[in-house]
């Protein structure tokens, strides 16, 4: 049981720095949809064997939305706004790569000093939800895309499910349901803005809209 929590750790870090140097928006939609349904089983895997039917329903759950909903409504946007790549991003891909390393190594380091209320399923389970966040939140501030900012809440939000793994035993399952609600109007809003600026400006370019003026033509 243990090895398949920790197979499932390791994939999310990967799939995290493909995520850094992934150019291609359709192939990191996929990435973070495969990340959602392997963290579907981290419920089921980690307290399956106390609460079967709450584990399941909250994998279950997550794994749906994440996996199946959000990468439809994300596969739409880009069919809409006939955007493939992410093109001229803040920070280039290498780059990001090299920056992700580190942030991988400060999460490690950080991870193994965390004081925790239990001992988690896996060692690896807090570097590797913290590292999850961290990604999520530069694909938001690097990248020049509105679908890629997109994507990376939904990375974020794979984090914050993978360290709530920690806190499970304390969190009713109302209430990790209810973070999930929240995740999907969230990105349901944002899809919106998506389709909004691609109808407005004929791009998708978020920092484009710094360029806006109060009362301009």
């Amino acid at each position: 049981m243990n090895n398949a929590i920790e197979s499932i750790l390791i994939f999310l870090v990967l799939t995290d720095l493909v995520l850094l140097g992934s150019s291609r928006l359709r192939n990191a939609i996929r990435i973070a949809a495969a990340q959602g349904l392997a963290l579907g089983l981290l419920p089921l895997l980690a307290h399956g064997h106390g609460a079967l039917w709450p584990a399941v329903l909250l994998g279950a759950g997550s794994a749906g939305i994440k996996g199946l909903v959000f990468p439809a409504l994300m596969n739409r946007a880009l069919r809409e706004t006939n955007a493939s790549r992410e093109i001229e991003p803040f920070v280039g891909y290498i780059l990001s790569l090299l920056i992700g390393v580190g942030g991988l190594a400060v999460s490690f380091g950080f991870g193994s000093r965390l004081p925790l209320p239990w001992a988690a399923p896996s060692s690896l389970l807090v570097p590797a939800g913290l590292f999850t966040m961290w990604t999520g939140l530069f694909l938001i501030m690097a990248r020049r895309k509105a679908i890629t900012q997109v994507l990376g809440y939904i990375v974020m939000e794979n984090g914050i499910f993978t360290l709530g793994m920690v806190l499970v035993e304390a969190m009713p399952l109302l209430v990790e349901l209810g973070v999930l609600l929240d995740i999907f109007v969230a990105v349901f809003v944002m899809g919106i803005i998506v389709f909004q600026i691609n109808r407005e400006f004929d791009h998708i370019d978020s920092d484009q809209l710094s360029a806006l003026k109060e009362g301009a033509p």
